[in-house]
């Protein structure tokens, strides 16, 4: 079938190419060059199957009611060092395999001992040795029938070129010697193209070849970039400091609050609050105990627990806004919350509505023009406008794009619709500077409150927390 997407019962998926039909490969190429473009962006194809992309391995992720051999409901929950990463398909080993030869080759490229705030130069050579043996990479660990998937007669670029594209955006940039969520994005995009390229026909439907994704590829990626980022004390990209959600990457909070919502059956609608039975309570991501405990397990902490490993002080001086997400009583279902109201696909108008986590990254990550504007398009991720968008809402984000920006280094460094087009497509809007976080916990200037939150007197309670790495000091 065509590689927009299907539908699986009432949830949209990504599409699959035939692959006896040729397709017509383009080499992927910057496209955002002012803000502007944005709008573009978010009216696309690319646009479109990436949110897609992330709504169906967040389903994926929520507790599934099950039943065992006596026919009693129980509960399954898909955790960190499972089955699906010790033991995955062979489409998602290899692409494990692939990592574990991304994260040796940094013993190959030691970091320099001269004394520098950020950016050890010697990240630039892990990236010239990357870049020289991607070619490699990928024969070693991509099935041939994907890297060499018919192109139409003619054509002057492969599956190769597009695949090789998105992951060398993957780990930050060589010339800035930084990483954030666009480079995540970038990963992403190329386990899309593995998708859509048909890699991971080895995997079961119905969640688990996502699970096996998500768990097996995207959690493993993020230590192999973790380790990128202390052994070269890589500069967050593209930060708004603490009034950002995390300074380096946003889909672990996605799948890793889905681990804990509500179980459901694959019939169900998304949960919209609640949680799985033992789930630890959103607040206790401020105990490092806790999340000690929890990373081990859960995505979420994970991802917590490496903000603790880089920052000092107080969690909600350094990380506000997580701060203020730990205070939502409703639940993990509530804080990753996705509504999908009807839906068979994307051929009429639809009224879902997306909020939480995914609404969040929309407005984060995809409607950021500092952080999309080096994402390449090609065929599998396209430029084309989808002809099914309505036009993006207005949000703080898309009336403060700068005009332009210049483009330094010929390195890859990929930052990253309401209706028909993306129906978790509806930006939110966040709040400037100074303007305070949604649910804030923290104390409003010169104002007191009787919620948990900093002391007052403390830094943080004037609403101008600082941040605090190791490496800065």
């Amino acid at each position: 079938m065509a590689a927009a997407q299907a539908a699986t019962g009432r949830f949209p998926t990504l599409g699959i190419l035939d692959p006896a039909a040729p397709h017509t490969f383009i080499k992927p190429a910057k496209r955002i060059n002012e803000g502007p473009d944005v709008n573009a962006f978010l009216k696309s194809k690319a646009y479109r199957d990436i949110g897609i992309f992330v709504m169906q391995l967040n389903r994926a992720m929520c507790p599934r009611k099950v039943k065992d051999e006596s026919g009693k409901e129980k509960t399954q929950t898909f955790q960190v060092g499972s089955e699906y990463e010790t033991q995955p398909v062979e489409s998602v080993r290899k692409i494990q395999d692939l990592l574990a030869r991304l994260n040796s080759m940094i013993d190959e490229a030691p970091p320099d001992p001269g004394p520098r705030r950020f950016g050890n130069v010697s990240c630039r050579k892990w990236h010239q040795l990357v870049e020289e043996r991607i070619p490699t990479l990928l024969r070693d660990h991509i099935p041939e029938s994907v890297l060499r998937f018919r192109p139409t007669s003619g054509s002057s670029a492969s599956a190769e070129d597009e695949l090789t594209s998105y992951l060398l955006g993957s780990f930050g940039s060589a010339q800035r010697l930084d990483y954030g969520t666009g480079h995540e994005l970038s990963f992403l995009a190329f386990i899309g193209c593995l998708w859509k390229l048909g890699a991971f026909s080895d995997g079961h439907p119905d969640g688990e070849i996502e699970r096996n994704i998500v768990l097996g590829i995207i959690e493993p990626y993020l230590r192999v970039v973790r380790r990128l980022i202390l052994t070269y004390t890589l500069e967050p990209a593209g930060s708004h400091g603490v009034w950002g959600l995390d300074d380096h990457s946003f889909q672990p909070y996605i799948y890793g609050s889905a681990q804990f919502t509500r179980p459901i059956t694959d019939q169900d609608p998304m949960p919209l609050e609640g949680s799985v039975l033992r789930a630890p309570k959103p607040g206790q991501i401020v105990k490092s105990e806790v999340v000690d405990q929890e990373r081990k397990r859960n995505m979420y902490f994970s991802a917590v627990g490496f903000i603790n490993d880089v920052k000092t002080g107080p969690f909600w001086e350094h990380s506000p806004m997580l701060f203020d997400i730990s205070g939502v009583r409703d639940g993990w279902g509530k804080i990753n919350k996705v509504s999908i109201s009807k839906g068979l696909g994307f051929r009429f108008p639809l009224t879902d509505f997306i909020q939480g986590m995914i609404k969040m990254f929309n407005a984060e990550v995809l409607s950021k023009f500092p952080v999309v504007q080096h994402f390449p398009f090609g065929s599998l991720f396209s430029w084309d406008q989808d002809p099914d968008a309505l036009e993006p809402q207005q949000s703080v984000h898309m009336a403060n794009q700068p005009s332009s920006m210049p483009v330094s280094g010929n390195m890859p460094a990929p930052g990253g619709a309401v209706g028909m087009a993306a129906p978790w497509a509806q930006a939110t809007s966040m709040p400037p500077p100074g303007a305070g976080v949604p649910y804030s916990r923290i104390p409003p200037l010169g104002r007191p409150t009787n919620r948990p939150g900093p002391p007052e007197g403390q830094p943080g309670s004037t609403g101008l927390p600082t941040t605090r790495a190791p490496w800065s000091k």
